[in-house]
């Protein structure tokens, strides 16, 4: 154990905390046992983001023992980005590890990440999984998601990246200027710059329960990030306005040809009643769209704070 205190951390760790259960002890024997060799002044900072189970007075536990063990614990459930969010105000160490609680951001993988990070002067160095270890559905609705994130908001953003890297302070100080609503930890890295790098690592299977993230979740999350970090989808829809117009133009000229030309008025009222639902399902989507980006810009100029937080163990 670090007897000082007070001296400022060379490695900080954040790490949200959600889950039923969460095995927070292992989690910190084995971020102690892989940090002690690079420094023995480190710090863990533990967020609590209202976890059902007992992972705060476990946290509190820790915290007492190890002073190193600091405790975040929120007003209710913010969700994941919050709650990183939410540990990288406390950060002040040199560098910043963000990973989950669940193992699967393997400890021993940090050695490598701090090695290659201060060799390679990087400011960013992102974890990319390989073989990941998460259920089919999962890695085919990541895989899906990013296809459309990367083409509605023009990025390249590889879906085996994910929280997990470590990060000079700078870029924490970077993030913490972000006051957006709709919060994505790894595209904020990738927003604020910097000199990035990747290292591929193993990924590891989860060490106890399930993924809180269900799929109404997953879903909820990517439209809330494609909204948030594009107007291409207004485009769209101005675009597919001007090819339905111009198709209606066509058909109109080809009436007025049958007419003229052949004394023969088009029928078919049915493909006029079809028509005319598709229309206005169009238009429908349309104000539902705009709604949207409306309804965000309401909730971001509320000025309503990005999570709250109960108590802390420091």
């Amino acid at each position: 154990m670090n007897s000082n205190s007070t001296e400022k951390p060379h490695i900080s760790i954040v790490s949200p905390i959600y889950g039923d259960p969460v095995d927070i002890e292992e989690l910190y024997r084995q971020l102690v046992q892989h940090l002690s060799p690079i420094t023995s002044n480190f710090e863990i900072i533990l967020v609590n983001d209202r976890s059902p189970d007992n992972s705060w007075s476990k946290i509190q536990k820790i915290s007492q023992s190890d002073p190193r063990v600091r405790g975040v614990l929120l007003s209710r459930n913010f969700g994941q980005h919050y709650a990183i969010s939410a540990g990288l105000e406390y950060v002040t160490g040199d560098w910043c590890v963000v990973m989950d609680c669940d193992l699967q951001d393997r400890p021993e993988e940090i050695p490598r990440l701090y090695e290659l990070a201060t060799d390679q002067d990087y400011d960013s160095l992102v974890a990319r999984r390989i073989a990941r270890q998460d259920s089919i559905l999962t890695r085919w609705t990541s895989w899906f998601f990013y296809i459309v994130f990367n083409y509605l908001t023009d990025q390249k953003y590889d879906n085996r990246e994910a929280n997990f890297g470590i990060y000079k302070l700078k870029v924490i100080d970077a993030i913490r200027q972000y006051t957006q609503k709709d919060r994505s930890f790894g595209l904020m890295v990738s927003s604020v710059g910097f000199k990035k790098g990747f290292l591929e690592v193993k990924h590891g299977e989860r060490s106890t329960g399930t993924s809180s993230y269900t799929f109404t979740k997953r879903l909820g999350l990517a439209i809330d990030l494609i909204l948030s970090n594009s107007i291409k989808p207004l485009r769209l829809t101005v675009q597919l306005g001007f090819v339905i117009s111009a198709l209606s133009l066509t058909y109109s000229a080809y009436v007025i040809w049958m007419y003229f030309n052949h004394d023969q008025m088009v029928s078919g009222w049915t493909s006029t009643i079809v028509s005319m639902f598709f229309l206005f399902g169009i238009l429908i989507s349309i104000m539902g769209m705009v709604g949207l980006y409306v309804g965000k810009t309401y909730n971001q100029v509320m000025g309503r704070p990005l999570y709250i937080v109960d108590k802390t163990t420091f």
